[in-house]
This record gives structure tokens, C-alpha cells and sequence, in this order.
């Protein structure tokens, strides 16, 4: 049957497809990672993001696809991790602004809404890449809007779209050179793909079970006990509270002695959707699930009981809880003012000047807080930080400015629109790496302003070289290198220089393409998997190639990288 327009069905369906279907595929985005080392994150910044967004568009109450397609922006971009994360959320904020004011999108507005998606990404990167999730949003977009032309069916329209995009994708290794080497795809563009093949699928009806947004147990109990409404209400007056009781049901789809109409989600959900809000709706072929907010549970319960038995139920009265959170919160208040004396005598004033760091490892966060970090978020490879974790970080800190440190390449997006959202000025020192963060902080300057702090920390980055010293999670061949699995790899500012059975062949090897005669200082980072005696072994071994070398061996208890050596 052809589909015309998305209403709030189709377009709730399609996000919560989509953030499935990256759940389930977010393993296999990031085994597309480049190097062979243990940190491939595409795949889980990008299902983070997109779960975030689903949650904000699950949470909308209003049926109008612009406001849906907003709260899913809004979501995505304060979820988003990782400049994969970060461009989804661009192209989602473009399609949110043409689709803004719509109550359905036509054919050809959902089309032109894609599309300007697709513009808006590229708009975000400074020096866009081909061979990347850029060209594939923008190719499946120029397809969208060759298709319309021909017909205006959502479902032929779609499926164009997502054809386009897979298409796109198996070129990506013939633009960056790269990825031809390596032999994988841009693990951006794959998760893209599954997005879009997600949205094929809500709209065809095609296997749809198998991509149906089903989030684990401990998400849905998160979201529906409560614990989670009492965080959300905490300081509501229980009267303003409009549905008293908080409903769940599992029904046996086709199953009990009650049954009186075969199920269909459109139907099922319809009905629900009239006797409350927080509406969630999840199903597969056997059960569905279902979370309202309602002032009528034994009508839910009916509903239920018309295409199923009731395998579990739960009811609770929210205006009976926040009565006790609020008796409770009293309480907790009467406490800390007997407290309030001590803890303000021992409470630190808020800097002047916030200098805000992400990093991995005790030992790396006391030995940049000796430096003059403020505050570290955990976080780095394997694990970045999203916007609202670095937009928190600014917030909490009570400063009046803040100077932000990546030290990760892919977490730059998220700085830069954390800084862009932020409620006081934020410059970032665009650091990749720790030692260039340690370099930088040298430079740091509390007396002066953001602006001139950013200016000066980041003219000695290029001073830096930082090398990594890992072990291979599979065989491949990259920069002229034959790479075995297990074998140890030195890489030095991204770009793999050395590869041995032994550790300390890797490592010598490494450094000794670091050092030049402009060389002063080298320190040793060593990791949760690395271990003190090793790192002073290597000392020794680097001061034998140079005896004028200053060389310091700190504990960093970083995780992924047993090793860190920088030279400078």
C-alpha cells in the first residue's frame, strides 16, 4: 500500500527502528575502525546518540511531525558522542528546521526536509571529506529528490533513499585511500545506512519485528519505575501532577480467553493514545508492551485483555509517591541546613577561569589537576563524552569562563557545540592527545582571558609528538605494514610507524622515530595494562639514545593503551 504522508506514527516508528537497528549492529560499526587497535567507537557514540534522541521523541506528547521531529533533534544533539554522533545530529537538526510547523510531511517535504539534513551536515564540518557519512548523506539525499519526481510514494521514495545511501557506502574506499587499504567501508556512512535501512523497513512493513525498537530491561525499568519519575517530578506540587497512576502491561499477543481482535499496532496504539501520555508502545510478534500515564489503568488493562492475556502488570499512584519524595526532600533539607556550616567552611569557591579536561585513568587526572585542570571527565577512546556531558561539566562548574580539553580528535564536534551552548564564554584548546594537554597547561595563564589562554596553549601543540603503544585485535595491512593479531604496534600522531612479537622492539622502534636533535623531554605514561617496572626499563633504554634527554615516568592508569610517550 503507498504512503503518501508521514504523520507521528509512521515518523515514530522510523526513529525507534532506527535507534534499534544500530543497538544491534553497533558491534560490527566499530570493528570498521581503521587501525586494528582495541578502541572502535563509531558504532557505540553513534547508538548512544541515537537512543538519546529516540527518548526525547518517545517523550514528546504533541502529534505534529515538526514538533516530533525537533524533540528527536534536540535529543540526538545533546546525546551525541563522537563527531559520528555529532554529524547524525547535524543531519537531524536540518531535516527538524524544514520539517518545523508541519503537522505531516508530504512526500515531497519529508524529501526537501532529508535533504536540507544533508546540507546542514556539511555546513557543521569545516573541511568536509569525501568518503565519509558526509557523502553518503548527501548521494542518498540527491536521490531522495530525484526519485520525487517520479512518485510520490513514501514507501518507493524510502527505499530509493536507502539503496542510494548503501550504494554510496561501497564507494567510500575508492575516495579515501585509506579505507581501500584496510578493506572496510567509513564506519560513519555504514551506521547512516542502517538508520535509513531502518526507516525503509518502518514504512514497508518489511521485517519489521526484526528492527522494531525493543530497548533492554534495565532501560525500560529505568525508564518506568519510580525512581525515574521521582527525578523528573522532585519538585512538583502533586496537584499539578495531571495522570495519577503509571500503567505497564506485557500482553500475550493472540493468546487467553478474552481475545476479541487480531492486533494491529496503529489501532492498538490509537486507542491508548486517548486515555493519557508518556505513551510507549513495543512490540515483536509475540508480545507488546506498553507504559502510559492515565487516570484510567483498568481501561488500559481491557485494552490489553481485547488482543492478549496479561502476562505482567504494574500500577503506580505518581501522585502518592511525589507526596513522599516531597515529605522526604524535606527531610533531607532540615539535614544538610545543620550541615550547611560545615559544608561551606569546607567547600572550594568556584574558579574564575574553569579549565575543563576529558581523560581516562586516576593517575593521568591527578597529574593534570597538578597542572591546573579543574575538573576531568572520564572519557577518551572507546568512551567520548557527549555534548550534554561536556555542556554539564561547563555549567556545574561555577565559573565565569572555561577553557575546554578534548584531548581527542573525535570528540572536537562535541566541544566545539558544547562551547556554542554553553551559558558562559568556552574556548576550546583543540588537544588530541594527553601529553599535548600536559604541554599546553604549561602555557596556561589564569590571569589572563579565554580567548588569549586558547591562543597560547595551542600554539605548542604542533611541538608535541604523542605516541601510543598497543596491541593488534586483528591482521591487516596499512601504511605498507603487514599487521599480525596480538602483535605490539607503536603509533605516533595517528599514524601506525612500528609493529613487532617483542614490546620492547615495538617500543624502541617507535621512539626512536619521535626523537630528532630538537628533542628535550620524553615522558612515559604507563597504563591499567602496562606496569612500572617496563616503563622504566624503557627509560633507561631511551636515555642510551640520548643522554641529554629529560625523561619522566608517571603512572596514568589509562585504559586501551598500556603505553603513552610523548617527545618534545
Amino acid at each position: 500500500m503507498a504512503i503518501t504522508k508521514i504523520t507521528n506514527l509512521e515518523f515514530g516508528k522510523m526513529v525507534q527502528a532506527a535507534a534499534s537497528r544500530l543497538s544491534q549492529q553497533a558491534e560490527f560499526i566499530n570493528s570498521l575502525n581503521v587501525f586494528p587497535v582495541p578502541d572502535g567507537d563509531t558504532g557505540t557514540n553513534m547508538t548512544s546518540t541515537i537512543q538519546s534522541g529516540a527518548k526525547y521523541e518517545r517523550n514528546e506528547t504533541s502529534t505534529n511531525v515538526g514538533d516530533l521531529a525537533q524533540a528527536f533533534a534536540k535529543g540526538l544533539l545533546m546525546g551525541a558522542r563522537g563527531n559520528s554522533g555529532v554529524i547524525l545530529s547535524q543531519i537531524f537538526r536540518g531535516f527538524a528546521k524544514a520539517a518545523d510547523g508541519h503537522k505531516e510531511l508530504t512526500a515531497a517535504q519529508f524529501v526537501d526536509a532529508y535533504a536540507n539534513g544533508a546540507k546542514t551536515a556539511y555546513k557543521t564540518v569545516m573541511k568536509p571529506t569525501e568518503g565519509t557519512i558526509l557523502t553518503v548523506v548527501r548521494e542518498s539525499a540527491q536521490a531522495g529528490l530525484n526519485k520525487i519526481k517520479e512518485t510520490d510514494d513514501l514507501v518507493e521514495i524510502m527505499h530509493t533513499i536507502a539503496t542510494a545511501a548503501e550504494e554510496s557506502l561501497k564507494k567510500t574506499p575508492d575516495l579515501l585511500p585509506v579505507l581501500k587499504e584496510v578493506g572496510v567501508v567509513d564506519s560513519g556512512g555504514q551506521g547512516l545506512v542502517f538508520v535509513l535501512e531502518a526507516f525503509d523497513a518502518a514504512l514497508s512493513g518489511k521485517e519489521i519485528s526484526k528492527v522494531d525498537y525493543k530497548p533492554d530491561q534495565a532501560e525500560v525499568d529505568q525508564m518506568v519505575n519510580a525512581m525515574d519519575h521521582e527525578s523528573v517530578q522532585g519538585k512538583l506540587d502533586p496537584k499539578d501532577i495531571k495522570y495519577t497512576y503509571c500503567t505497564q502491561m506485557l500482553v500475550r499477543i493472540g493468546k487467553g480467553k478474552q481475545v476479541k481482535q487480531k492486533f494491529d499496532y496503529d489501532t492498538f496504539y490509537n486507542y491508548l493514545a486517548k486515555l493519557g501520555d508518556s505513551l510507549l508502545v513495543l512490540n515483536d510478534d509475540s508480545v507488546v508492551r506498553v507504559h502510559v500515564h492515565t487516570e484510567h489503568p483498568g481501561k488500559v488493562l481491557s485494552w490489553g485483555q481485547e488482543f492478549g492475556d496479561l502476562q505482567t502488570i504494574e500500577i503506580h499512584n505518581m501522585v502518592w509517591q511525589q507526596e513522599e519524595i516531597m515529605e522526604k526532600d524535606e527531610e533531607s533539607a532540615a539535614n544538610d541546613n545543620r550541615t550547611e556550616a560545615q559544608s561551606t567552611a569546607s567547600a572550594k569557591p568556584a574558579p574564575e577561569t574553569a579549565v575543563i579536561a576529558v581523560a581516562s585513568g586516576a593517575g593521568i587526572e591527578k597529574l593534570l589537576k597538578s597542572l591546573g585542570v579543574t575538573q576531568v571527565i572520564q572519557g577518551g577512546q572507546t568512551m567520548n563524552p557527549s555534548i550534554a556531558d561536556l555542556a554539564n561539566a561547563i555549567k556545574n562548574s561555577g565559573a565565569k569562563q572555561a577553557l575546554l580539553l578534548p584531548n581527542n580528535g573525535n570528540i572536537f564536534m562535541a566541544a566545539d557545540q558544547a562551547a556554542d551552548v554553553a551559558d558562559i564564554p568556552v574556548a576550546v584548546v583543540h588537544t588530541k592527545t594527553v601529553p599535548q594537554a600536559i604541554s599546553s597547561l604549561m602555557d596556561f595563564n589564569p590571569e589572563e582571558d579565554i580567548k588569549a589562554n586558547q591562543q597560547a596553549m595551542e600554539s605548542v601543540l604542533d611541538t608535541v609528538k604523542s605516541g601510543q603503544l598497543t596491541t593488534a585485535v586483528r591482521d591487516t595491512s596499512i601504511d605498507g605494514k603487514q599487521i599480525k593479531e596480538g602483535q605490539y604496534m607503536g603509533i605516533v600522531d595517528g599514524k601506525i610507524v612500528a609493529n613487532d612479537d617483542d614490546l620492547d622492539t615495538a617500543a624502541q622502534a617507535m621512539v626512536k622515530q619521535m626523537l630528532d636533535e630538537d628533542s628535550s623531554v620524553v615522558t612515559i605514561l604507563y597504563g591499567a595494562d602496562g606496569n612500572e617496572e617496563y616503563a622504566n626499563q624503557l627509560a633507561k633504554e631511551i636515555g642510551k639514545m640520548d643522554d641529554e634527554l629529560d625523561i619522566e615516568v608517571y603512572e596514568g592508569d589509562q585504559p586501551v593503551y598500556p603505553y603513552l610517550i610523548s617527545v618534545e
